[in-house]
């Protein structure tokens, strides 16, 4: 589970201290990715690189995420919070993201459309005893209805516009953030305030498209 050589807790501690050195702020954050063994989640023949901060490919054209950008999209939920509460992440993929997110939140939902990856997820989230996730064959941009509401949204595959069925997932108060756009991206903060919803653009990013139906 520790790794050992470029697997280490010690290539991991550094993975997080290059974090932090690139503005990632709230140590809630950087001490849920400390404890997720990412080499767990990524083929064995990319083990070595696991700790480095970047995407790596996953197979059926998908990639585990940065783990910057996945810092920096739990920060956004959490920030000014001591939980991220109830959690749907959409875009499971390999089970990476939604291990850091449980981290932070007693319930996660994370759904998965390509049935493949979602098998590889259950099996590290079995792997990693982690029980507080539960994960299902569905298509991301339909959300989960059937759990709804959620305080945090989190998508991991840029769509051109927000799906209206997240928002109306999106509980009085709580917070979505994902990638919009095609040819050029930006991370996109929404808070469901009392006035209605509140768009914020921001970074710039690089994620997979948002793709409707299962496979």
């Amino acid at each position: 589970m520790h790794g050992i050589g470029m697997t280490s807790q010690r290539t991991r501690a550094r993975m997080v201290e290059r974090l932090r050195e690139k503005g990632i702020r709230n140590e809630a954050v950087l001490a849920a990715i400390a404890k997720v063994p990412r080499h767990v989640f990524v083929e064995e023949a990319l083990a070595s690189r696991a700790y480095e901060d970047t995407a790596l490919p996953l197979g059926m054209g998908q990639t585990i995420s940065q783990p910057f950008v996945v810092a920096r999209m739990i920060e956004l939920l959490l920030n000014g919070r001591q939980q991220i509460g109830k959690t749907l992440e959409v875009g499971a993929g390999c089970g990476y993201q939604a291990a850091v997110l449980a981290q932070l939140s007693s319930e996660v939902y994370a759904v998965e459309r390509l049935g493949p990856l979602l098998e590889k997820a259950k099996a590290h989230m079995r792997v990693l005893q982690q029980f507080n996730v539960r994960l299902k064959h569905a298509d991301g941009n339909l959300g989960l209805p059937e759990a709804g509401p959620f305080d945090s949204i989190i998508v991991a595959a840029a769509g051109t516009q927000i799906p209206q069925a997240l928002l109306a997932q999106l509980a009085p108060g709580g917070r979505l953030v994902l990638p919009v756009g095609a040819a050029e991206q930006y991370l996109c903060f929404v808070e469901h305030t009392p006035q209605g919803f509140v768009e914020t653009r921001l970074d710039p990013v690089r994620f997979v498209p948002l793709l409707a139906g299962l496979q």
